[in-house]
């Protein structure tokens, strides 16, 4: 066989797309970290916290509302011990507080203080400029498909892969 045939991991269901999709994922992968998007974008916008800690911003950001920390940690898709050590230093840092959940007055809820709503929204606002500026030339049918087909392939593949965690667990 050729390299362009099954051996290659191009069989006849849909594995040539899929091989010519690999590429660009690897990277779009490569540009977003090696050109450190996320400390770029903290610097530009004189926000000076770990990734981490502004992965933990950006889900509060996102949700538009206060959280629990394991609803930060699943929307992060990570461990609570880990998100619960960023809220503490965001919290000493005075970027978020803790409130008490009114459903449930045991529980705590992760909010952003003025300063960190303040802190996400300039680093967003930096973000979302690179990306607006990348797509500039871009159709508004165009930018739409694709974020909703990007939008349904993060969501299919985080599922699939989620799955293998389900898979050793059970």
């Amino acid at each position: 066989m050729t390299a362009e045939g099954p051996e290659a991991g191009q069989g006849g269901d849909g594995e040539h797309d899929l091989l010519a999709m690999l590429p660009r994922l690897t990277q779009l992968s490569g540009a977003v970290n090696r050109g450190r998007v996320t400390e770029r974008a903290m610097e530009a916008a004189g926000v000076s916290v770990d990734r981490p800690a502004m992965s933990v911003l950006v889900a509060l950001h996102v949700a538009g509302t206060p959280l629990r920390v394991g609803e930060i940690a699943a929307r992060m898709q990570v461990v609570g011990p880990h998100v619960t050590r960023q809220i503490n230093e965001l919290a000493r840092r005075g970027l978020v507080r803790r409130v008490t959940d009114p459903d449930d007055q045991r529980a705590r809820l992760i909010e952003p203080t003025a300063e960190g709503a303040a802190a996400t929204e300039r680093y967003m606002r930096t973000v979302l400029g690179w990306f607006s500026d990348a797509l500039a030339a871009w159709t508004p049918h165009d930018r739409e498909v694709f974020g909703r087909l990007l939008a349904r392939f993060v969501d299919d593949l985080t599922a699939h892969l989620n799955s293998f965690d389900d898979d050793r667990a059970g």
